[in-house]
């Protein structure tokens, strides 16, 4: 074998081995694997190609760069809350918010970064909607409140690709003075149902014994029954004095004399 051989396969081995280097270098950036539940969003040159995945995505090197978007259901605590209710009752509230990407395209392209965008546009959101409820809405219709809050993040949402799947209230702090005068109204409430169950009470057992006298009217027999079971009753207590109630009209004679 010549000097010319040996130069030839000598090149040929150097230029094999920069092939390799270059392909275990750039292969890393050409290959990608995206799950189930991720997208790639293409950009070539800096122009939109679409979304891809899941699966092999293979990118040229150099020229296209991908954005990894996930698109299960993302939960955000929205923090605590001063508001002033439509009564003029303050209160401390916070919430979560559960969302999820729908459209990777436009989580990339129309907003900077939608998770903090979703997140302060639920605060204020928050703060709105319970400014205008009264405090008994807020404590007692939670789910009704919830479903608004809902429908307008959603709606605000909806031009960056993002879905508002639900809004819950997760606490209301009142101050411990609204504390103690709902716990005086609750007790005053009771109170108030009380004296009316107990008015009710004797509503009937009056009408009942309007309705018994109107009886004995009729038949007078029935008063003697009446007495002659009251001392049964009388007698089975086994007492040491016995009151024995008497007409006046036996002693109306004795009395004219």
């Amino acid at each position: 074998m010549n000097d010319l051989s040996l130069n030839l396969i000598a090149k040929l081995g150097s230029w094999a081995v920069v092939l390799f280097i270059v392909a275990v270098i750039l292969l890393p950036q050409a290959l990608r694997i995206l799950r189930e539940y991720e997208r790639g969003v293409i950009f070539r040159l800096g122009k939109l190609l679409g979304a891809k995945g899941p699966g092999i995505i293979f990118l040229i090197p150099i020229v296209d760069r991908m954005v990894k978007m996930d698109l299960r259901v993302v939960t955000i605590d929205v923090s605590k809350q001063e508001i002033m209710t439509k009564d003029n009752v303050p209160a401390t509230v916070d919430a979560v918010v559960y969302f999820r990407v729908i459209n990777p395209m436009d989580a990339v392209v129309k907003v900077e970064n939608y998770w903090k965008a979703t997140s302060l546009i639920a605060q204020t959101t928050l703060r709105s909607v319970l400014g205008q409820a009264s405090l008994d809405d807020l404590l007692s219709q939670r789910d009704v409140i919830n479903q608004k809050l809902q429908e307008i993040i959603d709606r605000q949402t909806e031009p960056w690709g993002i879905k508002v799947t639900s809004v819950e209230i997760k606490d209301v702090a009142l101050p411990d003075s609204m504390k103690r005068a709902m716990a005086k109204q609750a007790e005053a409430e009771r109170e108030r149902r009380a004296k009316v169950v107990n008015a009710e009470g004797e509503f009937q057992a009056a009408e009942k014994m309007v309705q018994a006298a109107a009886m004995i009217s009729k038949e007078p027999i029935a008063l003697q029954l009446r007495y002659l079971q009251t001392m049964r009753e009388m007698a089975s207590e086994h007492n040491t004095t016995t009151f024995l109630p008497l007409p006046i009209d036996l002693f109306s004679s004795f009395l004219k004399k």
